[in-house]
C-alpha cells in the first residue's frame, strides 16, 4: 500500500466522544454489581457473613464463593503443554472465581453486590463481614522459593509451579570453560501495571430463553474471550457472546476472562436482569493482572577477540497467587526462540523459573517477555565490551547475524525468516551522528551534566498463535458495498482504516466504500486468535487480503455469465471486470449487487489462512544527560531504525513503533510496582505510581529498513512492540554510559532520580 495518509477513519468518532467503550453499554432494566476484594495478601476464608448486606433497600443479591463453586466455575487452562526441566510437568493450581477458602493477593474477589445503584452495591459491599485467618505473606518470588517460606498451596511441595530448560548445558559449559572472557550481570524486569485508559468494566446478560450469555467487556479478540469464557463457566461457547467495541488499551492485559466476568454472567442468571459493574482505578491498580516481574541472571562467554562464544541465562519470574492464561507461557518458550538476540552465539543454555507468592497474577504486558531478552543480553553486549576495552558498536558488527545468512537457525532451533542487523546497525550509527557524540558530550560536561550515549540491536517473535488457523470474511450484502468480519480486535492500532485499505487495494475501490466489523457475536462464525503477540496484519491482514483475491476470482466467473462471454476474455482492473476491445464491463460492486438476494451476496467469501510468525529486527540510538546533582536524566534523542518488512501505512507504523518506545521509557524511567512484607501494595494509585510523560520523549526519529517476511502473503513483519523491545536495552545503556565516569556500572530500572542520585553518591569518584 501507498500513497498519502488520510488520517484513522475510527479517531473523529473517538475524539468527538462518540465512541463505545464498556462502561458506555447500557442495557434494558441492568442493576449494578461492586466486588468486595480481599484486604490482606494471605488468609483462609473461614466464613461470609452478608445478611446485614442483604437487608438493605434495593440488594437484590450477594454473591460469594459458594455460589461459584456450586456453579462448578473455575480458571481457563494455562497454555503451557511442553515438559520442564528433567520432564517436569507444569503444576497448575486450582483459581477460585469468588473466594471458597483462601484469599492469595490483596484485591482478590471474595463476593459480588447486586443492587440497583452502583452506590447501594458499593455500601452494601462495605457491610459484609469476611471471617479471616492471616496466614505468612511471601511478595518475593526468590524468597518463596527458599525451604522455609509460606506455601500459597498446602498440597504442593513449593511454590514453583514450572522449572523450564532449553539448549545444551554441556556444550554451554565447555563453551564457558575455553572463554577469554566471562561477563555477569543481573538484572530486574520490574513487575509493572498496565493501566490502560480504560479501567476493567463489564456487563453481564444472560437470557433464559435462548440459554445464552452475552458478556459487554473490554477485548483484545472475541475468539480469546469466549474461549476463556467457556473453560472457567463449564459453558458450552455457543452459549457466550462477546461484545467489545471500542476498547481504551490492551497491552496484552485484556487478552482473556477475568474473574469478575464470569461472576457478573452467574449473577444475572441468578438476578433475571443485566448486571453491570465498572472498576475503580483502585481496582485496575489492584486486580488487573500485571506485567513483567523477573529477576535475570546472565552470563556472556567471549574469546580474546570478543567473539561471542555462550550464553547462559536464569529467570526468576514472580507469576503471582495464582497463574493467568498466558503468564507462564510469555516467560518460558517464546524467550528462548530468540535468546540469542541478533547474534551468531553457537551456545546456549537457560532455565527460567515460574514462582507463587502473595501478589496480583502476571501476564503478557506490550512485549510479552521480550523486551526482557532484549534488556538482559544488550546489557550483557555492553558490558563485556566496557570490561575488554573493545568498541561497543564493533563488539556487535562482528558477532551479528550477516544478511547472507538468513533464514538462520538459532541453537535453540526457532529460524529467523529474514533481516540485516548489520545493515541496521549502519544506518543508526549514521543517522544517529554518532561520530559526533564526543563532541556533544563535552558540550554537556561544560554545562556540568553528564551525557551518555547506547546503541542496541534486537529481534523478536512475533506472530504465531495457538488456533491452526486465521478465518476471515467479506460479505457484501443488498447494500453492495464490502463488509469485512475478523476477530481482530483494534485497541489503537487502526485496523478500522487499514483492513479497508488492504482490501480497497485488491478490489480497486475507494476505501471509505469498506467497512471493518471485528469481534461482531452477530456475524459469520470465524476461528482465529485476537490482537496480541504483533500479529494482527501479518494473520487477519493477510487472510483478508488473500480472500479479497478470491473474491475477484469469484466476480470474474459472475462476471463472464452476466456478459456473456468465456472466463478466460475477462480482465480485471481497477474495479471493473471488462472484455478487452469492446464496450463490455461491469464493475465488482454492481455485481454484489446484482447477484444479491436476501442479503446475501454470490460474491461473499469467509476464507481461512494459516497463522502467521515472522522476526522483526532493529537497532535503536538514545542520547541522554544526567544531571549528577539531583540524578535527573534528560533524553536528549532518540533514532529508531527498524524492519518490519512491507509498510501498508507508513503513518500507523510509525504511530505503533512510537508507542511502544513510550511504553519502554516509562518501564526504565518511571513505573515500579510495589508490595511491602503483608503483601499491600504501596504504589496502589496515580499519587505513587509513576507514569510516563509526553514530555519525557522528545526529539525522536524514525526510519525504515525493510525486508519483506517470506512467510504471509503480505510481506509484512509485526510492529506493535518492537519499540517497547528496543527501547529498554537502549535506554538504560545510555544512562549506564552516562554514569560511568563516576565509577557505577549497573542501576535497576526503574531509573529514577532517587535511584541514580544514590548510585552516583556511592560511586566514588568525580566526573
Amino acid at each position: 500500500m501507498s500513497g498519502k495518509f488520510h488520517g484513522r477513519r475510527e479517531d473523529l468518532r473517538l475524539v468527538t466522544g462518540r465512541g463505545r467503550y464498556t462502561s458506555d453499554w447500557n442495557l434494558p432494566d441492568q442493576v449494578y454489581g461492586f466486588f468486595l476484594r480481599s484486604d490482606r495478601g494471605h488468609a483462609e476464608v473461614r466464613g461470609v457473613d452478608a445478611s446485614e448486606a442483604l437487608a438493605m433497600e434495593g440488594v437484590l443479591a450477594v454473591l460469594t464463593g459458594e455460589d461459584t463453586k456450586a456453579a462448578g466455575f473455575g480458571a481457563a487452562p494455562i497454555l503451557v503443554r511442553y515438559p520442564g526441566k528433567g520432564g517436569m510437568k507444569f503444576r497448575e493450581v486450582h483459581r477460585e472465581v469468588l473466594a471458597e477458602t483462601r484469599v492469595r493477593f490483596v484485591g482478590q474477589e471474595v463476593a459480588l453486590v447486586v443492587a440497583t445503584t452502583a452506590a447501594i452495591a458499593q455500601e452494601a459491599a462495605e457491610r459484609i463481614t469476611v471471617d479471616y485467618v492471616d496466614l505468612p505473606v511471601v511478595v518475593d518470588a526468590e524468597e518463596a522459593l527458599l525451604p522455609s517460606a509460606p506455601k500459597l498451596y498446602p498440597d504442593m511441595e513449593s511454590n514453583l509451579v514450572f522449572d523450564f530448560e532449553y539448549g545444551a548445558k554441556d556444550p554451554t559449559d565447555a563453551a564457558f570453560a575455553s572463554a577469554a572472557h566471562i561477563t555477569k550481570l543481573v538484572v530486574d524486569a520490574p513487575r509493572i501495571i498496565g493501566n490502560p485508559m480504560e479501567p476493567k468494566a463489564a456487563i453481564g446478560c444472560y437470557d433464559p430463553v435462548k440459554d445464552v450469555y452475552d458478556l459487554y467487556a473490554p477485548s483484545q479478540g472475541l475468539t480469546m474471550m469466549r474461549h476463556g469464557l467457556a473453560d472457567g463457566m463449564g459453558v458450552p461457547e455457543d452459549k457466550l457472546r462477546v461484545h467489545a467495541h471500542d476498547v481504551g488499551g490492551g497491552f496484552g492485559i485484556r487478552g482473556e476472562a477475568y474473574s469478575e466476568y464470569c461472576s457478573l454472567l452467574l449473577a444475572s442468571k441468578k438476578v433475571g436482569r443485566p448486571v453491570k459493574w465498572v472498576s475503580t482505578r483502585s481496582e485496575t491498580f489492584l486486580s488487573d493482572h500485571h506485567g513483567r516481574a523477573a529477576k535475570m541472571y546472565g552470563e556472556l562467554a567471549l574469546d580474546k577477540n570478543g567473539k561471542f562464544l555462550g550464553i547462559r541465562v536464569e529467570w526468576i519470574v514472580n507469576t503471582g497467587g495464582y497463574l493467568s492464561n498466558p503468564g507462564p507461557f510469555i516467560n518460558t518458550l517464546p524467550p528462548s526462540m530468540h535468546i540469542v538476540n541478533v547474534y551468531t552465539i553457537p551456545h546456549v543454555y537457560g532455565v527460567h523459573r515460574i514462582v507463587l507468592t502473595n501478589t496480583t497474577p502476571t501476564t503478557a504486558y506490550r512485549g510479552a517477555a521480550r523486551p526482557n531478552v532484549s534488556y538482559l543480553v544488550e546489557r550483557l553486549v555492553d558490558e563485556a565490551a566496557r570490561e575488554m576495552g573493545l568498541d561497543r558498536i564493533d563488539i556487535r558488527r562482528r558477532n551479528a547475524i550477516p544478511k547472507e545468512a538468513f533464514p538462520y537457525k538459532t541453537p535453540t532451533g526457532s529460524e529467523y525468516d529474514s533481516g540485516d542487523p548489520i545493515g541496521l546497525l549502519d544506518d543508526v550509527v549514521k543517522y544517529s551522528d554518532w561520530a559526533g557524540f564526543e563532541k556533544r558530550r563535552a558540550d554537556s560536561k561544560a554545562r556540568g551534566k553528564l551525557r551518555g550515549i547506547a546503541c542496541s540491536l534486537f529481534i523478536e517473535p512475533a506472530g504465531g498463535g495457538g488456533s491452526p488457523v486465521e478465518e476471515v470474511a467479506i460479505k457484501f450484502g443488498d447494500s453492495g458495498n464490502p463488509v469485512l468480519y475478523t476477530v481482530s480486535g483494534p485497541s489503537g492500532q487502526g485496523h478500522e482504516t487499514t483492513y479497508p485499505e488492504i482490501v480497497a487495494d485488491v478490489f480497486g475501490v475507494e476505501a471509505e466504500k469498506i467497512s471493518l466489523r471485528f469481534s461482531d457475536p452477530d456475524g459469520p462464525a470465524l476461528r482465529g486468535d485476537g490482537t496480541i503477540g504483533s500479529r494482527s496484519l501479518m494473520s487477519h491482514g493477510g487472510a483478508l487480503f488473500l480472500a479479497a483475491q478470491e473474491v475477484v476470482k469469484k466476480g470474474r466467473e459472475l462476471a463472464a455469465r452476466h456478459l456473456e462471454v468465456g472466463a478466460q476474455d475477462i480482465a480485471f482492473k481497477d474495479g471493473e471486470y471488462s472484455v478487452p476491445g469492446t464496450d463490455l464491463k461491469v464493475s465488482l460492486l454492481q455485481l454484489s449487487k446484482t447477484y444479491a438476494k436476501n442479503g446475501e451476496s454470490e460474491l461473499d467469501t469467509q476464507f481461512a489462512g494459516p497463522p502467521c510468525r515472522s522476526f522483526p529486527t532493529g537497532a535503536h540510538v538514545a542520547e541522554v544527560e544526567v544531571d549528577a546533582q539531583t540524578g535527573e536524566v534528560e533524553l536528549m534523542s532518540y533514532v529508531g531504525v527498524d524492519d518490519c518488512g512491507n509498510i501498508i501505512n507508513h503513518t500507523l507504523a510509525e504511530a505503533q513503533v512510537h508507542g511502544g518506545i513510550m511504553q519502554g521509557l516509562g518501564q526504565v524511567f518511571d513505573e515500579v510496582c510495589i508490595y511491602d512484607a503483608s503483601g499491600q501494595m504501596l504504589t496502589g494509585s496515580f499519587m505513587d505510581y509513576c507514569m510516563p510523560r509526553a514530555a519525557e520523549l522528545k526529539n525522536l526519529t524514525l526510519y525504515d529498513r525493510p525486508i519483506p517476511a517470506p512467510g504471509n502473503a503480505l510481506g509484512v513483519k509485526g510492529v506493535g512492540e518492537a519499540g517497547t523491545t528496543g527501547s529498554v536495552p537502549t535506554l538504560a545503556n545510555a544512562v549506564m554510559d552516562a554514569v560511568r565516569s563516576m565509577g557505577v556500572h549497573h542501576i535497576d530500572v526503574p531509573l529514577s532520580p532517587s535511584r541514580v542520585w544514590n548510585a552516583l553518591a556511592k560511586g566514588g569518584k568525580a566526573a
